[in-house]
């Protein structure tokens, strides 16, 4: 297994960049994306896979499999990270609403039966009827859960938390919004300093004065830089998607709005690989 750059930075959210998407179905354009990626200045990436039919999400993780077994170059693959499809209509953001389906024990099982190994991070609705179960399965496989695309209250929150879950995806994105007598899922990630919490930082998803204030108020060891990267534009239907930018590009955002250097670099450096544990090598 070739071992991941010391110190380079780690995505563990990226669909795609360039030309390139997970959505192709394609190992080769899997490992295309890899190449850009390392071009970039990234040492390791965490393909990321849309909520689709769970046949299509199959095939799409079964294309990174592919890829991963005979990469050679580039940003090395980690495995994938499932966004849904156990995901809340109403905070569906760019997701397909019509693919996003109950988190039921059986869904579950038809969706990663076969991934287990490959499947390092999922994220999930926690206040969805069954998610709690879902996420406690995850926990038993060694599937990190993160917490997003959700409507969920402050206490559902911290329900998914004892269930198993560890981290919150793309925080203040495509969640409840913070109010000061319901903070909800963005609150929690904000304030419980078990969580993790994933940062888009681009400049657009989150302004810089949001951005200063989770480098102020989140432990500086569970901040994780995701560039949340997509092919194609930026907006569709005039909903905000991912963003257009490397990780690497991000943290010289970062940088220009002067934020602690160290703590940016420890989010896109070491924490992605703490978070994953025995992920990396």
């Amino acid at each position: 297994m070739r071992p991941v750059a010391r110190g380079g930075l780690i995505d563990l959210h990226i669909h795609g960049s360039g030309d390139y998407d997970t959505s192709s179905g394609k190992p080769g354009e899997i490992l295309r994306l890899a190449s850009f990626q390392g071009k970039a200045g990234i040492a390791a990436m965490l393909p990321t896979i849309y909520a689709g039919p769970i046949e299509v999400m199959r095939r799409h993780m079964a294309a990174v499999r592919v890829a991963m077994d005979v990469q050679r170059t580039g940003a090395k693959l980690l495995g994938v990270h499932l966004e849904g499809p156990f995901l809340n209509p109403v905070k569906a953001g760019a997701q397909p609403r019509e693919f996003l389906i109950k988190p039921t024990m059986s869904n579950f099982k038809k969706l990663v039966g076969g991934f287990e190994d490959i499947i390092k991070i999922i994220t999930i609705a926690p206040e969805l009827p069954g998610a709690l179960k879902v996420i406690e399965r995850c926990a038993s496989l060694g599937i990190r859960v993160n917490m997003g695309h959700s409507n969920a209250t402050f206490r559902q929150a911290l329900q998914g938390k004892r269930a198993g879950a560890t981290g919150v995806t793309h925080l203040f994105n495509a969640m409840r919004p913070f109010h000061h007598r319901e903070p909800g899922l963005a609150g929690a990630g904000l304030v419980d300093d078990d969580l993790y919490v994933e940062v888009i930082p681009d400049g657009v998803h989150l302004t810089a004065e949001t951005l200063k204030l989770i480098f102020k108020t989140k432990p500086g060891g569970k901040i994780i830089l995701v560039s949340d990267g997509i092919k194609g534009p930026q907006y569709k239907r005039g909903v905000l998607q991912g963003s257009t930018i490397t990780l690497s590009q991000g943290v010289k955002v970062l940088k220009g709005m002067g934020i602690n250097e160290k703590l940016i670099e420890r989010a896109a450096r070491i924490n992605p690989k703490r978070y994953l544990k025995g992920g990396l090598p």
